[in-house]
């Protein structure tokens, strides 16, 4: 079965065309706003994009948040992303945005190391609570973050994570045309599928009431794998979904940082 059409977002969402050049200028004037309390392309590795970009609150961090952009694996950057560390800032946190080697050059149990070392690398910038976010394939890799076999670090520093809109069975990927990059096979799906696999920390899924009914279904099935909460955000698709996280009074950014 050819599941190409169940994971296209844009050709769903009016506008969607418009959305990489908003993101690029509202990311970029963050950064620019934050001066010297944006520490950008900090090193967590060899390969080119093992870089992370630090944003600092006023005061000493009351813990660090990390978010894990999107783009399936294969494209998008961390710089376009930047304006979604606003209401971690806001609260007092420290907020992270790793970068990573993108598909066919890296596979997705790679990708998922990756994210492991750079938020390991963060941890030993910020003191306190660990809380980790992500979307789409963000949010799978957030939530992989919670499974068992990640790093020391991150057994004893991780607090909560919060997928959005994850990618939690990886099988329906392989059946999309994107399977010509991604490469995902028997093994990489029992091993990088979130959801076939035990949660070891606090967990709370986010997915848009208006989002593809492919996401919705990874989203439940994530949330009822793991026998955790989830949110069915009203009027979000899947490219506002994450909005929510440049405010610090959103719903979002209370069900992350909220009585932490």
């Amino acid at each position: 079965m050819d599941m190409t059409r169940e994971y296209q977002n844009g050709a769903f969402i009016p506008g969607s065309e418009l959305l990489p050049s908003l993101w690029a200028q509202k990311a970029a004037q963050f950064r620019d706003s934050l001066g010297s309390r944006a520490r950008l392309d900090l090193a967590y590795g060899p390969a080119p994009r093992n870089r992370f970009d630090l944003f600092l609150p006023e005061t000493t961090p009351r813990g660090l948040m990390v978010f894990i952009h999107g783009g399936y694996w294969l494209e998008t950057d961390k710089s376009l992303w930047s304006h979604l560390a606003a209401g971690a800032i806001a609260q007092g946190w420290a907020c992270a945005l790793p970068g990573y080697t993108l598909a066919p050059e890296a596979r997705i149990a790679q990708i998922t190391n990756e994210i492991d070392s750079a938020i390991t690398t963060a941890c030993a910038e910020i003191a306190g609570p660990l809380v980790i976010t992500g979307h789409s394939a963000g949010g799978h890799l957030t939530a992989r973050m919670g499974n068992p076999d990640r790093s020391a670090t991150l057994k004893s520093r991780l607090t909560r994570i919060v997928p959005i809109s994850p990618l939690a069975d990886l099988e329906p990927l392989s059946q999309t045309d994107m399977q010509t990059n991604l490469h995902i096979d028997a093994i990489e799906i029992a091993q990088e599928s979130p959801g076939r696999h035990a949660l070891t920390t606090q967990a709370h899924i986010w997915v848009g009431a208006s989002e593809r009914p492919a996401f919705l279904w990874q989203a439940r099935t994530l949330s009822e794998n793991w026998n955790c909460a989830w949110t069915v955000a009203p009027g979000k698709h899947h490219f506002n979904v994450i909005d929510g996280l440049e405010d610090p009074n959103s719903p979002l950014m209370q069900t992350c940082l909220g009585s932490l």
